[in-house]
């Protein structure tokens, strides 16, 4: 059976991910902050090494703090990267180490639309899920001969708690943004992800757009 772990295990994509995956017969494990901090090497290497076996991860955890950067202070900044960035390198590097003795794994980072194009007040995270395209693209070349592939996903605007705090006119701008006039939702992510590890063996160093956003090419 396989076993998957996805950070960030108590949001909303990670619950849909969670259970389309046990419909797919993988043991799933997806804690939450409490239960492992993925900003904590020690705390990543002790959660991944009780596992015994790893062939799926998901880094799935991510955090906001949206300001113009002008307002935005170093400890906002800071906090945004330790968790979207620097917390899924340590728990990437920690799952590899498991993966490389398997001969087998597969890493899946969860981005987002502003790693592409940017978004007013959220130089930080913008920032954060850029950098992951990079980090993927590197992994992807560096693990590859050991069969471990790294992948990059965008869900695209989720209707979910994280994004519970726009009004009306922010979500209408949003999906006026979408040639589909309409948003995605966490199940379809979920089983996008799950299909790309059970039914596109390989596929690696790729970045997937799941929404109807065109991107500018600048």
């Amino acid at each position: 059976m396989p076993i998957a772990l996805i950070t960030g295990g108590h949001g909303d994509l990670a619950q849909a991910l969670k259970s389309e995956l046990t419909a797919q017969e993988y043991s799933v494990y997806a804690p939450g902050k409490a239960e492992l901090d993925i900003r904590s090497a020690d705390s990543v290497w002790e959660y991944i090494k009780q596992l015994g076996q790893l062939d799926l991860l998901v880094c799935n955890a991510g955090i906001i703090r949206d300001k113009p950067l002008l307002q935005m202070t170093a400890e906002d900044f800071e906090a945004v990267l330790s968790v979207n960035l620097t917390g899924h390198s340590l728990i990437s590097r920690a799952a590899l180490k498991m993966m490389s003795k398997q001969r087998n794994g597969h890493i899946v980072f969860i981005s987002s639309h502003a790693a592409l194009n940017g978004t007013a007040g959220q130089s930080n995270y913008a920032a954060s899920k850029a950098a992951l395209h990079g980090l993927a693209a590197s992994l992807a070349r560096e693990y590859g001969s050991r069969n471990i592939r790294v992948n990059v996903v965008l869900p695209g605007f989720l209707e979910t708690r994280m994004t519970a705090h726009l009004n009306d006119a922010q979500r209408e701008n949003f999906k006026q943004s979408h040639v589909l006039n309409r948003f995605n939702d966490p199940a379809s992510v979920a089983r996008f992800i799950a299909f790309l590890d059970k039914q596109m063996p390989h596929t690696s160093g790729q970045v997937f757009n799941l929404d109807s956003r065109i991107h500018r090419w600048t």
